[in-house]
């Protein structure tokens, strides 16, 4: 596991800062500042040390000082930042430079501005560019820098399909074979979709059903054009004129039937028969060769869910113990303190002496009363004295021991909780080991699925297959020129009739548009048909989406903590929109999550991302006055707290609040 440290990160005229040095020594720090002093500018300053950009993650924000109508305050100064870094223990130095760049021309007295240049060093040592550059990715490329750096850059930055993706990448994903074997019925994908991945069938379904949609609203219309073309034949006698055109009419019918006949293609359907018969016994034979294997990945891969399920359920255990004795802990220091102050008390009471005030004059006359009678008041007041001090030393030792007793009891519950604490501990170890077990034999199993192509009588299968495609297009083709053909002869034909067959073609052409209305009715049948298959598919696709998060969700909710994802949402119509979510119980992250629950979220996400890149770096925590209980985390925090009182930046350690920096102009002085 690398570990990256700031130690110490300088300004130098930077968005307003004269100067001035932030000292981490690779530690937890906090800086409170009131709004507008500069807390954002050094998280600002250490991202543009490292990848010239602000940590907005902006190229063009302004880094020279501005006055009150927004021009540069002082020109021809250095604009500069450095940074030490701490690399697993070792100090590696950063700085980048910007300054203005001014040349005096020939025969100018003065010097005219032209832009602007930037000088990079590393350890001291001026470099260019691109071996700066060079220097910082080999810390960490600049996308998971920002991840492990920015509590907020994963929610708020990231694309949700960067989102999702890095989430596959860190948590693993599995095959669409996998997804498909898990559900009976999903097993027609395994036909539908041959060598095409679910997103690429999942578009050509969507296009296909987009032409068939359009297709079936111009039928309709078709049809009307189709009826409104039939010309009126009422007043005109067929037979008549049939005698006078019954040889042309002969041949033209002969050419009619020839191009239905041409149309039917009898001996392509032959051939697509044939071809969905070689796909039959080739996914016959797929199935064979793969049931079992599949059954055995799917037992183990149920089998590593059940262990990832009993993990999280010890380690909420183990967080439940931690979290009790700690209260119990805080609790027997309460009990503590207060039995100490009782103890005070008591000796107090004990101690505190009687003093006799009553009046001894009688309260009639005035007078001196007698002896006797002063010595009976005096021993009634101090018999009262005594009872009333009794009273109150027996209820301070009574309030004492239930507070002994009270501590007593959760110390023992501390001990028990302990033990506890211990046991699962190692059951956590031993459950972790098993999960690796099982993994490692769920890769074994997955290797040992068969590859159907390896099998001889499924590669002559597909041979004869591919031979067939090529010979059904072919067919298709020549089929379409022969229809060109015929129907070129019945134009000839018909124009030699076209005189005598002025009137009759009035019945033709009726004959035809009804036929014409009656084929377009099939074909909106037909077309219906296939939308529905279409639909089907698409509903198949969408439940394979449902069945691959089902089998992820458990895998990915185990990496982390507090965070969860939603990778799907169901849309109104009932499908399926892809998407990546982030939630923290149940809330979604943009949607009403409050700063502090976003923060937990967030460096949630950051300590698994570290864990499975193993690297820590330190996290920047802007607004961090919202948080009042920090996430844990190994990477050091930078924590920039809004505070009014403080008009200058204060920098404390957040280990030691007491070990303060004192700031003077913008300088930090230790």
């Amino acid at each position: 596991m690398n570990t990256i440290t700031l130690q110490r990160l300088t300004l130098r005229n930077f968005k307003g800062f004269r100067e001035f040095q932030l000292v981490a020594n690779g530690q937890p720090i906090n800086v409170f500042g009131d709004n507008g002093t500069g807390k954002t500018t050094l998280f600002d300053a250490f991202t543009w040390l490292l990848f010239g950009k602000d940590s907005a993650n902006r190229t063009d924000f302004e880094i020279k000082e501005l006055d009150s109508a927004g021009k540069v305050r002082q020109h021809k100064l250095e604009h500069e930042v450095e940074g030490v870094l701490g690399i697993n223990g070792k100090n590696k130095m950063f700085r980048r430079v910007f300054v203005e760049k001014w040349t005096k021309k020939r025969g100018s007295l003065t010097a005219a501005f032209e832009g602007h240049e930037t000088s990079y060093f590393v350890d001291g040592v001026p470099v260019a560019k691109k071996e700066y550059d060079a220097a910082v990715t080999a810390l960490l490329p600049e996308e998971l820098f920002k991840l492990l750096t920015s509590p907020t850059f994963f929610n708020e930055q990231l694309k949700w399909q960067d989102r999702r993706k890095l989430l596959l990448e860190v948590c693993g994903d599995v095959t669409d074979a996998e997804v498909i074997h898990s559900r009976t019925e999903l097993a027609p994908l395994e036909a539908i979709l041959r060598d095409r991945n679910i997103d690429d069938h999942k578009k050509v379904v969507a296009a296909s059903m987009k032409r068939i949609n359009q297709e079936i609203d111009d039928i309709p219309v078709r049809i009307s054009e189709a009826q409104r073309s039939m010309p009126n034949v009422s007043e005109i006698s067929e037979d008549m004129l049939k005698e006078d055109i019954v040889t042309l009419r002969e041949r033209l019918t002969g050419k009619e039937q020839e191009l239905v006949r041409v149309q039917s293609g009898g001996q392509a359907a032959e051939l697509q028969h044939r071809l969905r018969e070689i796909e039959g016994e080739q996914l016959q034979i797929k199935n064979v060769l793969q049931t079992a294997a599949l059954d055995s990945v799917a037992q183990q891969r149920a089998h590593v869910d059940a262990l990832h399920r009993d993990l999280d359920k010890v380690r909420r255990s183990i967080d439940d113990r931690q979290y009790k004795i700690q209260s119990n802990e805080q609790r027997i220091t309460g009990l503590d303190q207060e039995r100490a102050q009782l103890r005070a008390e008591f000796s107090a009471a004990s101690t505190d002496g009687f003093a006799h005030s009553a009046d001894d004059n009688c309260p009639a006359c005035g007078q001196l009363l007698p002896d006797e009678r002063r010595q009976e008041a005096h021993d009634v007041a101090l018999a009262d004295f005594n009872r009333r001090k009794a009273e109150r030393l027996e209820s301070i030792q009574r309030r004492g021991r239930s507070a002994r007793d009270e501590s007593e009891r959760l110390a023992d519950e501390i001990t028990r909780m302990r033990e506890e604490f211990r046991q699962l501990a190692e059951q956590q170890e031993q459950l972790q080991a098993r999960i690796d077990m099982a993994n490692a034999e769920l890769d074994r199993l997955r290797q040992g699925v068969q590859n159907p192509d390896d099998d001889l009588k499924y590669r002559n299968l597909g041979d004869e297959a591919a031979l067939l495609r090529q010979q059904i297009t072919l067919l298709q083709t020549d089929s379409a020129q022969e229809q060109q053909r015929v129907q070129q002869e019945i134009q000839s034909l018909r124009a030699e009739i076209s005189v005598l067959d002025a009137d009759l073609a009035k019945f033709e052409h009726v004959r035809r548009q009804q036929a014409r209305i009656t084929e377009l009715e099939q074909q909106e049948n037909k077309l219906a048909g296939e939308y529905e298959q279409l639909q089907h598919e698409l509903f198949l696709t969408e439940e394979f989406t449902r069945a691959k998060v089902n089998l992820l969700q458990s895998r990915i909710d185990s990496k982390f903590k507090y965070a969860r994802f939603r990778l799907f949402d169901e849309q109104i119509n009932g499908g399926l929109r892809e998407v990546c979510d982030t939630l923290y119980n149940g809330v979604p992250y943009d949607k009403g999550l409050n700063n502090a629950a976003r923060y937990h979220v967030g460096i949630d996400i950051i300590n698994t991302l570290s864990q499975h890149y193993e690297v820590w770096a330190p996290i920047w925590h802007d607004n961090a006055e919202a948080v009042t209980s920090p996430a844990e985390t190994d990477a050091q925090v930078i924590r920039l707290i809004v505070s009014e009182q403080d008009k200058r930046l204060r920098v404390q350690s957040s280990k030691d609040s007491d070990d303060g920096l004192l700031i003077v102009d913008n300088e930090v002085v230790s």
